[in-house]
């Protein structure tokens, strides 16, 4: 890529990237677009070929936008600035937005990888939530760093700092903060009182909220006051109203626990949609970049990186049906953990998975073991919803002991094409 970045315009250097790109882009559910661009913020290469040449940022058109995000990404050094929700200038659709800066050997910046989620599982997820007694709810969520809305039903308030003062008040309680809390609040907006519920998710920074009017909340508590007036007189219908408030408002109770819970289940699933594979339950190819970026800037320690690959898996689906396929992937994973306690397991293709081990608290031979003991079993007859059945699999093992990137799996896929039945080892640098 820094060749690319260096010399732009070179034709052999852009038809590789923009091979490299759609390739990867394959396997990454709900992408917007994966993209390499120059610091000034022009495409040189897209998951979405007809986006090239654009530039998102113009420097003559929005300076402000453009340094802001050349900042934000200068201060994660060499992390991934997590934008949080925008709506997308190549697409103008929301999306989620990450981008990562790329230095020269004088550490420059001289461009930048971007990836872009599209929201609409999220989107989705929260429209379809129906709570009852509380169907004109809304949902909104805000960046308590600088206190914009990532997500509102109001798509015209989406990045504009919010104008409520509890949630102003909110977000400087939380910018920092590293562990969860839920709660709730009221204010008054044209008139209308409301209550709105909380949960704060410190992963992201982000504060996720439901509204709704303070009368449909406490709609039950209203009706309940105008039976105290009709039996104010009558002592025993005073006792039957006390008996029938305490019933109703630990209903209300109820409600607010019951929103609660489903925003901590919304927070889960925006967390499994973006970095878990929801079939297998492990990590995907956005969390193994991820990850390996972390480690890189922590000080990589000597890693194990072993790929696994189910051979001929279009040909499992097609001769027995993708339900089969979908267990196989599945009995993959569980061999994995089995064979590889400790470690931290990847799918980061369709038929391939990467199982990663620090190598200073384990030894070749005893990694070796683990991996030919998987490769045994997985490739052993086995019993699946359609009977006994044998299937092929490829396998390839590396050794890095610094300088990490995801290139790592181009070397460990080389490797599988010239797989001879075997489970291949390299170790790519030995300081």
């Amino acid at each position: 890529m820094t060749n690319l970045l260096s010399d732009p315009d070179n034709a052999d250097y852009v038809a590789k990237a923009q091979a490299f790109t759609e390739d990867y882009s394959k396997n990454v559910d709900n992408i917007e677009g994966l993209w390499i661009g120059t610091w000034e913020t022009k495409c040189l290469a897209h998951t979405n070929p007809g986006t090239v040449g654009m530039v998102t940022r113009p420097k003559d058109k929005v300076p402000e936008k453009l340094k802001e995000l050349q900042d934000a990404m200068l201060e994660a050094g060499d992390g991934v600035y997590n934008i949080g929700m925008i709506i997308s200038p190549a697409t103008g659709k929301q999306i989620v937005s990450m981008y990562k800066a790329l230095y020269n050997s004088s550490n420059e910046p001289i461009g930048f990888v971007g990836l872009g989620i599209y929201t609409d599982q999220l989107v989705n997820t929260l429209n379809s939530l129906s709570i009852k007694g509380i169907e004109n709810s809304s949902y909104s969520m805000v960046n308590v760093k600088d206190g914009r809305y990532v997500f509102n039903d109001d798509a015209e308030l989406i990045d504009k700092a919010s104008e409520n003062s509890k949630i102003r008040s909110l977000c400087e309680k939380y910018a920092g903060t590293k562990t969860s809390e839920d709660g709730n609040f009221e204010y008054k907006k044209s008139g209308t009182k409301y209550v709105s519920i909380y949960s704060y998710i410190p992963q992201y920074g982000w504060l996720l909220m439901l509204d709704d009017t303070r009368k449909e909340v406490y709609s039950l508590t209203y009706s309940l006051r105008i039976y105290m007036t009709i039996f104010a007189a009558v002592i025993v219908g005073l006792m039957l109203v006390f008996g029938i408030i305490n019933r109703k408002q630990e209903k209300v109770s109820q409600k607010l626990a019951s929103t609660i819970v489903k925003n901590n289940k919304t927070k889960e699933s925006l967390y499994t949609a973006m970095f878990k594979d929801v079939l297998t339950d492990v990590s995907n190819r956005i969390s193994f970049s991820m990850d390996v970026d972390e480690m890189k800037a922590k000080g990589a320690k000597p890693q194990y990186f072993a790929m696994f690959n189910i051979a001929e898996f279009s040909q499992v689906n097609s001769k027995l049906g993708n339900d089969t396929g979908d267990w196989l992937l599945v009995r993959t994973v569980e061999v994995l953990k089995q064979n590889f306690k400790g470690s931290k397991i990847y799918r980061t293709g369709s038929d391939e998975f990467v199982v990663i081990s620090n190598a200073d608290s384990t030894s070749k031979d005893a990694f070796m073991k683990s991996v030919n003991e998987a490769f045994t079993t997985l490739t052993s007859k086995q019993t699946t919803p359609v009977g006994k059945h044998t299937f092929k699999f490829k396998a390839a093992v590396v050794k890095k002991n610094k300088d990490f990137n995801t290139s790592v799996v181009a070397v460990l896929k080389d490797m599988l094409n010239n797989f001879s039945g075997s489970v291949n080892y390299e170790e790519l640098d030995r300081s």
